[in-house]
């Protein structure tokens, strides 16, 4: 009897096939760091001023510069200066371009202040949707609301669709979800209002993540055991080159719409990859449809050069193995050690988003370019990727996720004692941010190989909706605990880290472990031995296998 990872190592556990379908499904991760993170670029919010009547002319007549007009004109930097503009009529013939405002008040600030009836000007040579449906002042709540959106639709698809990738299989859910964000994509960048550009940043999100972790899962179940890490970390750094690819695009198209079709467009192009990527075997076995997975597991044999094994077409499930198995919600948490996994990876799931995203947000725009800030922020990711590869196969996957949760928590409570030295603050920051993206792609990593496979695509999707859920609080805890101290949100990132830290220690080690394929495999991850018994086997016909020989 052969498992499926023993039949991979046969016909090739990384060969042509899957190095081929493997780039095919990168090109998932690439697409959707946009849609994660392009805020920074759809939303950002420039310099701007309320747009007063007859100021232009002033100041074409005066001779102004930028600057003068701005210290004749504008009530002072800051939100007051943004959000209000003096009650004066700049039409007057009798305002001296020395200073306009001296004939009207012995003292400038004491004029009548009023709100930007006219609109505001903005400084900046591209567009965003903040420029263009002016979300500043009282409306720039609905920055947040429009962020918010897309990671409540993370959150409501991560309970449907990892269902549907569980029920109906990996490809027709990559199919389904793929289609349906390239045109809610477009729809996006040719919405004619703030409501409409809303809901379909909220459907796109519903489908999106579900893509992205239904390609994630799909690879990690058509290599072998000894390559699954590997293709699972690249998978997610790949992620950091879209957001790299991002910034330069942003850089030459300024104008939000451009920007939105540019990156939806060529999704549509990934559709066309989907023919060449089977359905997975591992997916096809646990629902008895053995036909079809020993087709698959055969045409990878000879997109490897590998000779199939002889009996190969005997294969089948044994009929007292199991019962077709479906996915169900109560699966997660039937059992004492599923029921312990799936809270604490819930819960790493919630801090490294928190963390991530608060670490981000804390350190902030520092006022520099915002081209290259985005740039080397994400250049930052590229070495967490690469230190996994290396110290993973050695130290196996608890240690380095425990320990990059507490490397995050530590450096996020450092900060919080060296806020007047820059550069040693910025440099810690460093840190903590390489230890919390160590800990999402490993978070990721081990809940792949803590779930059995009828129910894997479902427990990650359930399981990493908790991050969705940090993605849609982080701006409120940021924002609202810094109106009481700049250093309190740090105190709290600290702790969910230290406390993730301890917790991680309490899953087993998946290093070695062949995937769970029944929930009496996950209940024995604790083993230190590979093992056998109670799996979705595939029967070999012994007699005629030593026959061929």
């Amino acid at each position: 009897m052969l498992t499926v990872d023993d039949v991979l190592e046969q016909v090739g556990e990384f060969g042509w096939f899957q190095k081929k379908a493997f780039l095919i499904l990168c090109l998932l991760s690439v697409a959707f760091a946009p849609i994660y993170v392009g805020i920074v670029f759809l939303a950002f919010t420039p310099d701007h001023r309320c747009r007063s009547p007859g100021v232009a002319e002033l100041s074409l007549r005066c001779g102004w510069s930028l600057a003068e007009e701005l210290n004749y004109t504008v009530p002072g930097p800051g939100p007051e200066g943004q959000c209000l503009r003096y009650e004066v009529d700049w039409n007057q013939s009798a305002l001296s371009c020395l200073d306009p405002l001296a004939g009207l008040a012995t003292n400038g600030s004491s004029l009548p202040l009023g709100p930007c009836e006219q609109g505001w000007v903005y400084d900046t040579p591209g567009s965003s949707i903040v420029t263009e449906f002016n979300l500043v002042c009282d409306d720039s709540w609905k920055v947040d609301l429009f962020q918010s959106c897309v990671n409540l639709g993370f959150f409501l698809g991560s309970l449907v669709v990892g269902y549907i990738a569980d029920r109906f299989g990996r490809k027709v859910c990559l199919l389904a979800t793929t289609l349906t964000c390239a045109i809610l994509g477009v729809l996006t960048a040719v919405a004619p209002d703030y409501t409409s550009l809303l809901l379909f940043r909220l459907l796109q999100g519903l489908v999106s993540k579900g893509s992205w972790t239904a390609g994630y899962t799909l690879i990690t179940e058509f290599v072998g055991l000894g390559y699954r890490r590997t293709v699972a970390i690249l998978y997610q750094m790949i992620f950091t080159v879209g957001l790299v690819l991002l910034s330069g695009l942003a850089y030459i198209l300024p104008h939000w719409r451009w920007l939105q079709l540019a990156v939806s467009l060529p999704i549509f192009l990934l559709l066309f990859g989907f023919w060449f990527v089977p359905e997975s075997p591992r997916w096809l076995l646990s629902q008895k449809r053995n036909t079809q997975a020993i087709k698959i597991m055969d045409h990878i044999a000879q997109k490897n050069g590998k000779l199939p094994p002889a009996d190969l077409k005997m294969l089948s499930l044994e009929e007292d193995v199991a019962e077709k198995l479906s996915p169900s919600f109560a699966d997660l948490v039937r059992t004492p050690n599923l029921r312990k996994y799936t809270f604490i990876l819930m819960y790493l799931w919630f801090t490294s988003s928190v963390v991530y995203q608060g670490l981000i947000m804390h350190v902030g725009a520092t006022g520099g370019n915002l081209y290259l800030d985005f740039l080397y922020s994400a250049l930052v990711e590229f070495p967490a990727s690469f230190i996994i590869l290396v110290t993973i196969d050695r130290f196996g996957r608890r240690g380095p996720l425990a320990t990059s949760n507490l490397a995050a928590g530590l450096a996020c409570l450092l900060m919080v004692f060296i806020p007047h030295l820059p550069w040693l603050n910025i440099t810690v920051a460093c840190v903590g941010r390489m230890g919390i993206t160590i800990v999402f792609q490993m978070v990721c990593l081990v809940n792949a190989e803590l779930f059995p496979t009828f129910i894997r695509n479902l427990g990650m999707m359930v399981c990493s909706s908790l991050c969705d859920l940090g993605g849609v609080l982080t701006p409120f805890l940021v924002f609202r605990l810094m109106d009481v101290w700049q250093g309190l949100p740090l105190i709290l990132f600290a702790a969910l880290g230290l406390v993730a830290g301890g917790m991680t220690l309490l899953l087993p080690e998946t290093k070695g472990v062949t995937l769970p394929e029944t929930i009496e495999d996950a209940e024995n991850l604790q083993r230190k031995a590979k093992p056998k018994e109670n799996k979705v086997y595939l029967q070999v016909q012994t007699s005629e296998l030593i026959g061929s020989r």
